[in-house]
């Protein structure tokens, strides 16, 4: 027994809280990032590189970290793919080359 008598020691009291995956799944979820073509028009500092998209639009793009790992180089002219930002669609991450 603990100290309230009832013998529910190392249980959390009903009703309480949700587990932790739970909780993650309801609020933590990415949003859904938009996957488009396109070709690197300029190599900047930083890691960073100017990509013209399919549809015209010019967009900052950086090198995503499992492209990054395995040395993956890009270079001016080379076809792409990007996830842009939900948040700035200006933004995005070159997820592979084509």
């Amino acid at each position: 027994m603990d100290s309230d008598g009832e013998g529910s020691a190392g249980r959390p009291p009903a009703g309480l809280g949700t587990s932790l995956s739970e909780s993650n799944e309801a609020g933590g979820s990415k949003a859904r990032r938009a996957a488009v073509n396109g070709v690197v028009m300029e190599i900047l500092p930083s890691a960073l590189y100017k990509v013209r998209l399919d549809e015209g639009s010019l967009v900052m793009a950086h090198i995503a970290d499992r492209m990054d790992r395995n040395f993956v180089r890009i270079l001016v002219g080379d076809k792409v793919r990007i996830e842009l930002s939900p948040i700035d669609v200006g933004r995005g991450r070159i997820v592979q080359k084509l």
